[in-house]
């Protein structure tokens, strides 16, 4: 039979008889013409026949067989590799291969839950998954761009893995010319979960020549591209111990909570080490535990993931160079000590220690009335050294707790400072002769020098430190940071060395031969020395009422000084109770006691917030971070002072050096705007301001100049002209 040239399409589903399309001709006339009328009869008869379905699946198979036979079977992911633990193939980007362009294919890896493969340095242990190609003669391919992995600790090992479902890219680039392009790989990995497994398999991907069009595994490389360290913005160097340097604007402890680095070449850091995080102004250092591979002299690469306080990472290529950080982000140990023992001896200059220098003098005296100088300076000293050791170790466990503890942190609380000023205004009842237990308290008088009063001068150390603690001196800074950022045994010996240097004056004076020779003869110049002693302890009293009105305002104050009231009865009991026998002096005992308990009470109820205009001061903005930024963008010189209600230092630097007329007038004409930020509560905004520079505590005085400068730090001892200079007015 003749067949014209129009078709109808049918098929059928192979075995079941029901009708899709298939190609069947229409029969054609031997006069040319076809009888199309009847055709649906003719269909409707031949497709419901048993004929019909053998035919359609043999014509369905044919049809099969002529595809595969007329084009290659293109295929833009691979045959997986499938097992429990994972499923792996190789991917395109590209559906199709325009000659001379290059694309990329990537080994995917699908883990299953709790099993993980490794980075190209897996860390402690494991191996990294590696990949052979075969492409045609003149096409090149590139290595593997690894995206960045995640730290995970096995046991006592820190490796570097990948979880989930990863991609590992790399590019391959076609001869010009070229057409299709077949691809044969070959890899092998590791997974690892309670045991690990090696595995491999053989990959195949033949690529059609046409124009190049994103694959549908094409959001598989974009997704990879996001976790693929970019290149770093920032510089970085790589000290002969270890530490790493890196320098960025952005980079302050106000922006980056956490920073990890993972070398590129294994060995080259202890991987499962503590990597300590010291934040200053312009950058931070990561110190890291060198390896066996670690080369001083040469560069040291590797991924630098970064943590900002919105919790975002961000991942780096990075590349340090040898090289040094600025002595104000990291400091060798023998530098930290030097710096706390200046800053320590500097402390005895400090408004802070006035009060206590008169406990040190009395001490003196009484000590050299009986020859035994020596022997007090080493109470003394021991006191100052508790004390310090006492400090360093409250502030390690605030800063292990999370806290954002920093040197003065008792002073925030009103309690404390409310019991300070009780403290020693009982040790101005005490000199003032009001009671007596002189070997109980700061040890003046005849009677405290017939019993040696090694007591007292060990409490006199106690409490010389308590007191100093608002203050902050030059060189203090600097050792503080390097403490607390140092490890714990390094931490407590800078602050031992801080109290070496409080108390190295007084244990030199008493050291000197024949100084004792040198005090007048003991008598009543004793007792009127004390009684005139007692008014410095009063004075320092009356101020720490003052800072309790600017952290608790006009109810702190009622509260503290109902307390002074109840202290002053207690002691005046006392003093009778000194001079009763019997029944008498067990009562006055009593009554004292019942006192002191009620003055408890009331230390208890002393808290509360400050008053709105607690550091307020004229021209003086309140300082925040999103105002710092505001004006550093509008192109504004900023001029920053963190203070405290408690730093007397703070206090003394604003009346004599910021707060005078040609300061204010400076600012004015060069438009420095004035931002102040108060410490007094600790506020944690400040806080990490504070640690961003190298700080960790007030007062602190920041220059920004225009533009994008790096600011500049002024001392912490201030006079008009330095701050003139700083400001570019001389």
């Amino acid at each position: 039979m003749l067949f014209r040239g129009a078709y109808i399409l049918l098929t059928t589903v192979a075995g079941t008889g029901v009708v899709v399309t298939v190609a069947a001709a229409v029969p054609r006339h031997p006069r040319g013409w076809s009888n199309t009328s009847r055709w649906p009869i003719y269909a409707a008869h031949f497709t419901g026949s048993v004929m019909f379905r053998r035919v359609s699946r043999l014509l369905l198979l044919a049809l099969v067989v002529v595809a595969g036979l007329a084009a290659p079977a293109w295929a833009l992911e691979s045959t997986p590799f499938v097992s429990a633990r994972d499923t792996v193939s190789l991917v395109s980007d590209t559906d199709a291969v325009s000659p001379g362009t290059s694309f990329r294919i990537g080994l995917r890896l699908r883990l299953a839950p709790g099993w993980h493969t490794y980075w190209q340095n897996p860390g402690d242990a494991g191996i990294p998954p590696s990949l052979e190609l075969t492409v045609p003669p003149g096409a090149k391919a590139g290595p593997i761009v690894w995206p960045a992995p995640r730290r995970l600790a096995e046991g006592s090992l820190m490796t570097y893995s990948y979880t989930g479902d990863v991609l590992l890219p790399l590019t391959v680039t076609p001869v010009p010319g070229s057409g299709a392009t077949d691809i044969a790989a070959t890899a092998r990995w590791l997974v690892c979960k309670e045991i690990c497994v090696p595995e491999q398999a053989h990959f195949t991907l033949s690529l059609p020549a046409g124009t190049a069009a994103p694959s549908a595994q094409a959001p598989l490389f974009a997704a990879a591209d996001r976790s693929i360290p970019r290149s770093s913005p920032w510089t970085a160097h790589i000290t002969s111990n270890g530490t790493l340097w890196v320098q960025g604007a952005e980079l302050s402890g106000a922006t980056v909570t956490d920073a990890w680095f993972i070398p590129s070449t294994p060995g080259t850091i202890d991987d499962a080490a503590p990597q300590r995080l010291t934040t200053g102004a312009g950058g931070f250092t990561l110190s890291l535990k060198t390896g066996s591979a670690f080369k001083p002299a040469a560069d040291l690469t590797g991924v630098l993931a970064v943590l900002d306080r919105s919790g975002q990472e961000i991942d780096v290529a990075l590349t340090a160079t040898p090289g040094a950080p600025p002595p104000e982000l990291t400091l060798p140990l023998r530098e930290a000590l030097g710096f706390a023992f200046l800053g320590g001896l500097i402390l005895n200059l400090m408004p802070c220690v006035f009060p206590v220098l008169a406990m040190k003098a009395l001490g003196l005296a009484a000590g050299a009335a009986q020859g035994r100088m020596r022997s007090h300076a080493i109470s003394y000293t021991a006191g100052v050294l508790l004390a310090f050791g006492a400090l360093g170790g409250a502030l390690l466990a605030a800063h292990a707790a999370g806290s954002a503890a920093g040197w003065g942190f008792q002073f925030a609380s009103p309690i404390f400072v409310a019991g300070m000023a009780w403290l020693l205004f009982g040790v101005g009842l005490n000199l003032s002769g009001v009671f007596e237990i002189g070997s109980r308290l700061a040890g003046a008088g005849q009677r405290y020098a017939a019993r040696g009063g090694h007591s007292g001068s060990f409490f006199t150390g106690l409490l010389a430190v308590l007191v100093a603690t608002p203050c902050t001196a030059p060189f203090m800074g600097v050792a503080i940071a390097a403490a607390l950022a140092a490890p714990p045994a390094e931490t407590i010996l800078v602050f031992l060395t801080m109290g070496l240097g409080l108390a190295a004056p007084y244990a030199l004076f008493a050291a000197v031969p024949g100084v004792a020779r040198l005090a007048p003869k003991p008598g009543r110049w004793m007792d009127r020395l004390r009684q005139g002693l007692a008014f410095p302890m009063y004075g320092a009293s009356a101020w720490l009422v003052w800072v309790v009105s600017q952290e608790a305002g006009a109810a702190g104050v009622l509260g503290t000084v109902t307390g002074l009231v109840l202290l002053g009865f207690a002691g005046w009991v006392v003093g009778v109770a000194q001079e009763e026998t019997g029944r008498s002096r067990r009562l006055a005992q009593s009554v004292a006691v019942a006192t002191l308990l009620a003055a408890l009470a009331v230390l208890t109820g002393i808290d509360g917030a400050p008053p709105a205009a607690a550091t307020a001061e004229a021209g003086a903005e309140p300082y925040s971070a999103a105002r710092l930024a505001s004006l550093r963008a509008e192109g504004r010189p900023v001029f920053v002072n963190m203070t405290a209600a408690w730093c007397v230092t703070c206090l003394v630097n604003e009346r004599v050096a910021i707060a005078t007329d040609p300061v204010r007038a400076a600012f004015a004409a060069h438009h420095v705007a004035y931002l102040k930020g108060d410490w007094t509560r600790q506020d944690a905004g400040i806080t990490a301001f504070l640690r961003a520079h190298g700080r960790d505590g007030v007062p602190l005085y920041l220059y920004f100049p225009p533009g994008d400068q790096p600011p500049t730090m002024l001392p912490q001892i201030l006079t008009e002209q330095t701050v003139l200079r700083a400001i570019g007015a001389t």
